[in-house]
């Protein structure tokens, strides 16, 4: 039983490397994973019988022993990941590789939390007729702070506490749900920006900033699950209520919201295309000095996070990497001057995503993986493989 669950666990490892690096060749796996050829040969073939992969020739690298590519099993597990935005809800078909197929986004007809969840609910219904037994779960990213399957409070929709399990009602899958800011931090950490990073710190700035810290490729998701609210931390001005209940949060300060208000406009009802239009307009100097001012906002507060927890790297997403960018000397010297003196010499590093429009699908498609790929998930696949 020993040796059947130690089997499952090499094979989950060897789909997890799959997943971080599509299209990794078998000998690449085996080197990643300290496995001997023979091993490496044993798995796949296992995983092969399964039909969790299959085995393509890889591209020919001059002499040597041929190797193989690994892709998914056209016949193999997926999950299908979505995303709960502001105006829209995204979603995407995952199989073992981690790679984003079947596409699709959807308005909101309306912010009512049972008209969104019913809309969310057809997508599931869709993508079951369309796969069948092979889809295993539902991965749910939402632009809220996530405490087990509930959103507690999403200020950017207007909610407060909701049960999403009705997203799954009636289908029997499993619904997996996370911050979308956390993964898309879990995207970065594993296969972007931040990759090989024992300790990475991920912000993005949308409506408000959300984030997470990564540590060995997970998030730290604090007692309940609802830790990386960096947005409402006190950096900001405490006359100022934030609609999530407290007072002076960094939210205020960083995002479109901001902006208006440095330059005398209407608080925006979509905080984040206002943002993206203000960018355009740097050759106004009201503008500039607004977002200059914006931009040292995030720094200073980027800053107080590397103070805190000490991370490898910083990896910025959405509207942050614009902000730095249209300011980047008012970045850097807010950056540098709110860090502690002993790390000035050698800052941890800020990076831009490398996965700025699908990070939040990816990450959820690497918790839905985590999930479909563990020993036990895998032993019970090929229970009904077999059958």
């Amino acid at each position: 039983m020993t040796a059947r669950r130690g089997q499952w666990q090499t094979a989950a490892d060897v789909l997890g490397q799959v997943a971080r690096e599509p299209g990794v060749t078998r000998a690449a796996v085996a080197r990643q994973l300290g496995l001997s050829t023979s091993s490496a040969t044993e798995v796949t073939a296992r995983l092969r019988d399964l039909e969790l992969l299959t085995e393509t020739p890889a591209p020919s690298q001059g002499r040597g022993r041929p190797t193989t590519v690994l892709r998914p099993h056209p016949r193999g597990p997926v999950v299908l990941v979505m995303e709960l935005r502001q105006a829209e809800w995204r979603s995407a078909v995952v199989p073992v590789d981690g790679v984003l197929v079947d596409q699709a986004s959807r308005r909101h007809r309306s912010r009512r939390p049972e008209v969104v969840l019913a809309a969310l609910r057809a997508g599931v219904a869709s993508a079951k007729a369309q796969y069948g037994d092979r889809l295993l779960a539902v991965s749910l990213a939402v632009a809220g702070t996530v405490r087990g399957d509930h959103l507690m409070q999403a200020p950017v929709l207007g909610w407060s506490t909701v049960d999403l399990n009705p997203v799954v009602a009636g289908t029997g899958l499993p619904l997996l749900v996370g911050n979308d800011a956390t993964l898309s931090g879990v995207a970065e950490a594993r296969m972007g920006a931040a990759a090989g990073a024992g300790t990475a710190l991920h912000l993005i700035v949308e409506v408000g900033v959300g984030g997470t810290l990564i540590i060995d490729g997970s998030p730290a998701s604090g007692a309940t699950g609802a830790g990386g609210e960096y947005g409402h931390i006190p950096f900001g001005d405490r006359s100022r209520r934030c609609p999530c209940g407290a007072r002076g949060c960094w939210d205020l300060e960083i995002d479109g919201r901001a902006l208006a208000r440095q330059l005398s406009e209407p608080e925006p009802d979509d905080p984040y295309s206002y943002a993206e239009a203000v960018l355009q307009r740097l050759n106004e100097k009201p503008v500039a000095a607004a977002v200059n001012k914006v931009a040292a906002a995030l720094a200073t507060g980027v800053a107080g996070l590397v103070n805190a927890h000490d991370p490898e790297v910083v990896t910025l997403g959405g509207l942050a990497i614009s902000l730095r960018a249209a300011a980047p000397e008012a970045f850097a010297t807010a950056y540098s001057e709110g860090l502690m003196t002993f790390r000035r010499a050698a800052p941890p590093a800020v990076l831009d995503s490398t996965h700025q429009k699908t990070g939040v699908l990816r990450g959820a498609a690497a918790l839905g993986l985590d999930h479909i790929t563990t020993a036990t998930s895998l032993a019970h696949w090929s229970e009904r493989t077999i059958l």
